[in-house]
């Protein structure tokens, strides 16, 4: 009887960006910092966006102790023709930077919804938008839009940003459709909620809109429909992007990778 053939090992080609340019918007820190130092490790050239000059020195050291480049860009993303430029040339974009606010509709600032709305959505396009020639012209691009379970699901007292994620989501499967002629993929990736900065600022806002305690936000509300019942590092969200960037997912465009322990699973 005849050996079965040895599969091929799939661990067998490592992410090798070398060559490569990678932006990474909201790169001073949480996820962003994370898929940072992921793909500057896999050699790619990282042009680090985010208004956090601090943030982005911070991470420029970190990086050059891996031996890795980054290229800091202080930005503000609602300069939008600044950050359509910040993206030419561009062969790896992860559209990551976001902003929350936890209100009741009727409360929720006009003004602060118009902000999520342009760094979370509108910010992503101009930033596609410019990145997609460099992308046409080599017949090669990864573009990752980091969304979130709540493109997905709605929670209540979120609208702007449930309202941004949805929209990223249709915005990067209409960039798959047109991009697929032309070797580039766009994809999502969906966390529940991550360790950051971001959540944890949320506490308060969720406290007093839930009228519960800060102590039971995180059992009662941002783990409630979770099966896996803690929160998501931002490393291992990182790995996503940087598996959505690598060769054997050149197939892989127009879907919504869910790394939200079960919450969709309902």
């Amino acid at each position: 009887m005849t050996a079965p053939r040895a599969l091929p090992a799939l661990h067998a080609t490592p992410l090798d960006l070398g060559g490569r340019t990678a932006l990474v918007t909201g790169a001073a820190g949480g996820i962003g910092r994370a898929c940072a130092l992921r793909l500057a490790a896999a050699g790619a050239e990282v042009r680090a966006v985010d208004r956090d000059a601090a943030g982005l020195e911070t991470l420029a050291e970190a990086v050059s102790d891996l031996g890795g480049v980054v290229e800091p860009h202080v930005l503000d993303l609602t300069d939008l023709d600044a950050a359509e430029r910040a993206a030419a040339g561009a062969d790896v974009l992860v559209n990551n930077a976001g902003l929350q606010l936890v209100r009741p509709i009727e409360e929720f600032p006009p003004d602060a919804f118009h902000t999520v709305l342009t760094v979370m959505l509108e910010a992503p396009f101009r930033l596609i938008r410019g990145a997609l020639p460099h992308m046409y012209g080599q017949g090669w691009g990864r573009i990752v839009n980091v969304s979130s379970v709540h493109g997905l699901r709605a929670s209540a007292y979120k609208s702007a940003y449930v309202a941004a994620k949805h929209g990223l989501e249709g915005l990067s499967k209409t960039t798959a459709l047109e991009g697929a002629p032309h070797g580039v993929t766009s994809n999502c990736v969906n966390p529940a909620y991550v360790r950051t900065p971001l959540v944890e600022k949320q506490i308060a806002d969720q406290a007093r809109s839930h009228g519960i305690p800060e102590e039971r936000v995180l059992s009662e509300v941002m783990l409630r429909d979770s099966a896996v019942r803690r929160l998501i590092e931002p490393e291992e969200v990182a790995e996503a992007v940087a598996y959505l960037c690598g060769p054997r997912a050149s197939f892989v465009t127009g879907t919504s990778l869910v790394l939200d322990g079960g919450w969709t699973a309902h």
